[in-house]
């Protein structure tokens, strides 16, 4: 009989980590077959949730916050780029120029959640601000994702001019962050095993298959 897992995915549409951890974690799924059955919950993170609406200059961004010279900049984004290329997903590394503020597009995942649809419009953010290097907090581009994975754009358009889900998503964000989680991605497992970080595949089968084997089901709500 397939173990029933909850897996709450905390991250953030701008973090390259946070794409290449999902795409990992699926990739693990897979390998899993009819092994496990999945709940699978994206959860939001807001890397840079000062930031303003013109966003900043990426290089600039990582200088200023982390102290990276331009050439750890470089061999960071052509690891990045293989680690990409490893599971299946595509950064355009040199074309992404600026950071931005993502709030908006949590707001859309809550609502997508709700549709039965964030896992598809998680992987369209992450393509337009890694693949595309488009600007996810942009409306228009807000709304293009939203189309694309079958959404209704009317809706997704009043959610946008309005502040609905915007007290959920701070909610989430400000309890994952008393419950320690500070960086992204941060995988939790029932609601009580984290894997941190854009793991290989291997390394995320593994863990799964250890978790399934205690046989702990998730906990309510």
């Amino acid at each position: 009989m397939a173990k029933q897992l909850r897996i709450d995915f905390v991250s953030d549409v701008s973090c390259p980590w946070c794409a290449i951890g999902y795409k990992s974690l699926e990739t693990a799924l897979l390998r899993m077959g009819g092994d496990v059955t999945v709940d699978l919950h994206f959860q939001p993170f807001e890397l840079n949730p000062n930031m303003g609406p013109d966003g900043q200059d990426i290089v600039e961004h990582i200088t200023e916050k982390y102290g990276a010279t331009a050439e750890q900049q470089a061999n960071s984004r052509e690891m990045i780029r293989q680690r990409g290329l490893d599971v299946g997903f595509t950064f355009d590394m040199e074309r992404r120029g600026r950071i931005y503020n993502t709030f908006d597009a949590h707001r859309l995942l809550s609502w997508a959640e709700e549709e039965g649809q964030q896992r598809d419009l998680k992987l369209a953010l992450f393509e337009a601000y890694f693949t595309r290097c488009e600007d996810p907090s942009n409306h228009d581009v807000l709304l293009r994702a939203v189309e694309r994975v079958g959404l209704d754009r009317d809706t997704a358009a009043q959610i946008l001019q309005s502040d609905a889900y915007a007290d959920e998503v701070r909610e989430r964000e400000q309890f994952f962050q008393r419950a320690g989680i500070h960086s992204v991605p941060a995988i939790i497992i029932n609601q009580r095993h984290l894997i941190s970080g854009g793991q290989p595949p291997e390394v995320f089968e593994q863990a799964l298959r250890e978790i399934a084997a205690r046989g702990d089901a998730p906990q309510p709500g």
